[in-house]
């Protein structure tokens, strides 16, 4: 259902603001849509929008080694990987044929799948950037009181003393659910007092589990904004609690960005060269951004201008393309327009993208794409018959994004990307989310897919 869009945007006329910026039309009407950035500039450039560097990235993959032990200890799961929380990337050439079939283009290059949805201990990228960060804050705690040396190995914070002392700090979070459930799990298990502010659109399942693990669960009846802004307010009010910040936080962006350096390795490993003959086309689902910006900006930190990101939003939610597109970024919320933020993807549920991460990759990403919560439904089941792999819908939303390009001749010409490159090119869709769906759940949204 529709909502009326206000009379006035920051002042001006909704009938200027689509004469100067006609693409809102569509996402008005919710139409899928495709956009491609002309402002996009050479990574070398485009990369100094973050404020941030390689360097970062690597302090930041060195916590998490640091912490490997520890992790091991509260999740045995990740034994077999050394206490790092990684996904495999496998290849995906029937869903590449399947895909071709259904968006009418003839399939080039090659297809894999980054496994995200699988990754240990919550299930999706947010195991990446949201444990990241409350392990962040652990050791700068952890350090300051003298519990850990940076040469200690950090296994021994597994002990009743350690988890006292944490328990006199706080963590909380506003979440659609992913997020929350990162953040939840791995708080809990050191000992922080955890509390995850859950917007009107986060699964029952993820708040059940939330508080299974001791997590305080405080629902709200507005979107992900109302929820984060509670939780903001609340955190401000108690000089001992960290709030994670999914709007502003570069300790969750450095945590995705990890997963550039992981990357390289498993590419190489399937003889994926990544050069200028051979580019490397990335498609993510995008909600607030901090998930795929993260990881955009180490995949560019990685390979330069020979990889290519694509955000994918639902037409419900087309917050980050919104501001990407008009250039007020936060200033504009999807409901300022009239669309109404209501989607099946709840991962992606956000009216007003970050203020940080848009600004950070306005530059950097090649393009944005839309995608219907039915079409969401039919790549799901699209999935499931190709390659065997269920997801959430929020997940698969970058499939979307790849007869995009291929079909984009324009933009390709642009990008410089002839018809043998194109033959050589890797498409990777990073799939974010479903493998702790409860199995209802999942068939569920298999039942509306034909």
């Amino acid at each position: 259902m529709m909502t009326a869009p206000s009379r006035s945007v920051l002042g001006k006329p909704i009938e200027e603001w689509v004469s100067q910026y006609p693409l809102l039309e569509e996402l008005m009407a919710l139409r899928e849509s495709a956009w491609f950035n002309p402002a996009v500039a050479p990574a070398q450039e485009a990369l100094q929008d973050v404020g941030l560097g390689m360097a970062d990235v690597e302090d930041a993959s060195r916590r998490l080694q640091r912490f490997a032990p520890l992790l091991v200890r509260y999740f045995p799961e990740l034994a077999k990987t050394g206490g790092i929380i990684e996904s495999e990337t496998v290849e995906a050439s029937a869903f590449l044929d399947a895909l071709g079939q259904r968006h009418g283009f003839t399939p080039s290059g090659r297809l894999l799948l980054k496994k995200d949805s699988h990754l240990p201990i919550s299930g999706s990228i947010k195991a990446r950037g949201g444990i990241y960060e409350v392990l962040k804050r652990a050791e700068t705690l952890a350090l300051a009181a003298g519990l850990i040396s940076e040469k200690d190995d950090y296994g021994k914070l597994d002990s009743d003393a350690a988890r006292a002392f944490f328990s006199n700090y706080s963590v909380m979070v506003g979440s659609t659910g992913n997020l929350g459930l990162s953040i939840g799990i791995i708080s809990a298990k050191i000992g922080f007092k955890t509390t995850v502010h859950m917007s009107a659109d986060a699964r029952a399942w993820k708040k059940q589990k939330l508080r299974q693990h001791g997590v305080e669960v405080v629902e709200h009846t507005g979107d992900y904004s109302a929820a984060v802004a509670q939780g903001r307010k609340d955190a401000e009010a108690d000089p001992n609690c960290h709030f994670v910040d999914d709007e502003h936080s570069k300790d969750l962006f450095l945590g995705y960005a990890v997963a550039a350096l992981r990357l390289k390795p498993q590419l190489a490993a399937r003889q994926a060269v990544v050069d200028e003959e051979h580019p490397l086309f990335v498609y993510l689902p995008c909600g607030v951004g901090g998930g795929p910006g993260g990881v955009a900006f180490g995949l560019k930190l990685v390979f330069g201008d020979h990889v290519h990101c694509i955000f994918v939003e639902p037409t419900q939610s087309p917050c980050m393309l919104l501001g990407v597109y008009t250039g007020k970024h936060d200033e504009v919320s999807v409901q300022d327009f009239g669309i109404p933020n209501r989607t099946i993807a709840d991962g992606l549920a956000v009216g007003r993208a970050s203020s940080f991460i848009g600004r950070a990759v306005q530059r950097l990403v090649d393009g944005y794409v839309t995608v219907s919560d039915e079409e969401l439904l039919q790549l799901l089941a699209l999935l499931k018959r190709s390659e065997g792999i269920e997801l959430e819908p929020s997940a698969i939303a970058g499939a979307r994004g790849v007869s995009h390009v291929v079909n984009n001749t324009q933009y390709l010409a642009g990008m410089r990307i002839d018809v043998g490159k194109l033959a050589r090119a890797t498409h990777l869709i990073w799939l974010t989310g479903g493998s702790m769906v409860p199995a209802e759940e999942m068939a569920s949204y298999f039942k509306h897919a034909s």
